[in-house]
């Protein structure tokens, strides 16, 4: 074998093309972040059902209310040939659970209709052109607050000086000052409080679907409980439909991603470099506990945000969290 060097030419044919026109580098495909436990409920509660789905419940609750109904009436009838005091007593108590189940039945339409009356307000407050249509939303919106003695002194203000303005918007705002602000700020110390429980109990319960959990369970009593400062009061089939269309909505905006990028302006440095796992998952619950509370403000609210009163969801995580762990210098 010969050992003597041997000569590559390196030099090509043509001149070489300019660096300008050298194609771009490509960027790195980003990391696969997992989502955290809120961004999962969430997710897993805002899904539809399909129509296939909703049938197959709808037919089993039937069935199944049908058979208990058939064994319920064969064992008071079989009860009152046996022993007909027992058995008319037994009677009386399924006669009265019935009457109660239609309490229920017509307090959940009330939710209901309730759900859709402010629904119907917050439409037709997008809809308002001119002062006739901010004078007759501005109507609507006093008679769905009529009677509460919280409202009172501000719907007095409200009677007072909108005669005094003469223009659509303006009326708009002064209503939504005298009558809903105050209920805003209500709603909101709502919000942070459940930002905080969610986030202590992610940090220091070191159990596995605890964070789940505790975000689904707090967040259910949260909507529940703005609902009702609006004046929604939902029952138990209108608090899910109030939930969903909750989650929808955050599903709609993309407010249900929260990470470094709202966590570090409020906190301070990386957070979650800085904290161990299970404290930066609680802030970033707390975050989108958070968001899930603004989300349920602007659904159960009669009437859409007004650009000064629109609340930040980055300066109620701070209200919320700050001072909750304290900050690495």
């Amino acid at each position: 074998m010969s050992n003597k060097p041997v000569l590559f030419d390196l030099e090509e044919d043509g001149a070489a093309p300019p660096v300008a026109e050298a194609p771009p580098v490509p960027d790195p495909a980003p990391l696969a972040v997992p989502p955290t436990a809120m961004e999962q409920a969430a997710r897993i509660a805002a899904r539809h059902p399909s129509r296939l789905a909703r049938w197959f419940w709808a037919l089993l609750v039937a069935l199944i209310g049908a058979m208990a109904s058939v064994a319920a009436w064969d064992f008071a009838a079989g009860l009152v040939a046996r022993v007909p005091v027992l058995g008319w007593a037994v009677t009386a108590g399924l006669g009265l659970l019935l009457l109660l189940a239609l309490a229920m039945a017509l307090r959940e339409l009330a939710a209901l209709s309730r759900l859709r009356r402010v629904d119907a307000l917050r439409h037709q407050a997008t809809e308002v052109v001119d002062l006739t249509d901010a004078r007759a939303f501005t109507t609507r919106l006093e008679a769905y607050y009529n009677g509460r003695e919280d409202l009172s002194w501000h719907q007095a203000r409200l009677a007072e000086r909108q005669a005094e303005v003469m223009d659509g918007d303006a009326l708009l705002l002064l209503a939504e000052e005298e009558l809903l602000v105050p209920l805003d700020a209500i709603a909101l110390r709502e919000v942070e409080a459940a930002a905080r429980q969610v986030a202590t109990v992610t940090a220091l319960v070191p159990m596995a679907l605890a964070d789940i959990l505790t975000a689904l369970v707090s967040s259910l009593r949260m909507i529940r409980r703005v609902a009702g400062i609006y004046g929604g009061r939902p029952g138990f089939f209108s608090s899910w439909r109030l939930t969903r269309a909750v989650l929808a909505h955050l599903a709609a905006t993309g407010a249900v991603a929260a990470g470094d990028d709202l966590l570090e302006p409020v906190l301070g440095g990386s957070v979650l470099s800085k904290l161990s796992r299970r404290f930066g998952e609680g802030l970033v619950n707390g975050a989108l506990s958070a968001r899930v509370g603004i989300a349920a403000m602007e659904v159960c609210r009669p009437m859409p945000f007004s650009a000064q009163h629109k609340p930040s969801t980055r300066k109620v995580v701070q209200r919320a969290l700050t001072g909750l762990f304290s900050k690495e210098k």
